[in-house]
């Protein structure tokens, strides 16, 4: 026993450096383990987090800030496109809505159509169908929809994609 301590109550070891907790005000109980409040801190920023919100992951200790931006947090929840933590927000994968834009034009795409492609880039519809739509073997000009259509019309034929108005339909087999 410390001889400074003698007259106050011990209260058990802590459960970062093992030695013992005497008096009052000078511990805190956080995850059912028993602290000096010098003790528990942020294992990122060392700052004191007796009394204040903290995160636990992994066995490591975080204060919210080092939580929210140190990429401790579950990757599910961080926005896809900025890296920050997600509070609100997800669609497929997560974004904040003022990171939820099209890759090409960079418009902002809340509440607005939306297509990915096979990387899960996001895009908007138009630019989508710019870049990404199949090239028409014969002329060479992507394939979109007409004029007020959502849906591209085209012609397949031997691995090879056509405008209807571009395949001739002649077939030479030899």
């Amino acid at each position: 026993m410390d001889a400074g301590c003698s007259s106050s109550l011990y209260f058990g070891s802590c459960a970062f450096c093992s030695k013992a907790v005497y008096g009052e005000g000078r511990a805190c109980r956080a995850m059912g383990r028993l602290f000096h409040n010098t003790c528990f801190t942020c294992s990122v920023c060392s700052e004191k987090l007796s009394g204040k919100p903290f995160y636990s992951v992994s066995g490591r200790i975080y204060c919210e800030d080092d939580f929210l931006y140190s990429g401790a947090h579950p990757a599910q929840e961080v926005c896809n496109s900025c890296g920050n933590l997600i509070k609100d927000v997800a669609r497929g994968k997560s974004y904040h809505p003022s990171c939820f834009r099209c890759v090409i034009c960079r418009r902002s795409l809340e509440a607005e159509p939306f297509t990915a492609d096979t990387d899960q880039q996001i895009y908007c519809v138009d630019d989508y169908r710019r870049v990404r739509a199949p090239l028409c073997a014969a002329c060479k000009v992507p394939i979109l929809p007409t004029e007020g259509s959502t849906e591209s019309i085209r012609v397949v034929s031997f691995d090879q994609t056509y405008h209807t108005e571009c395949y001739g339909g002649e077939v030479n087999l030899i």
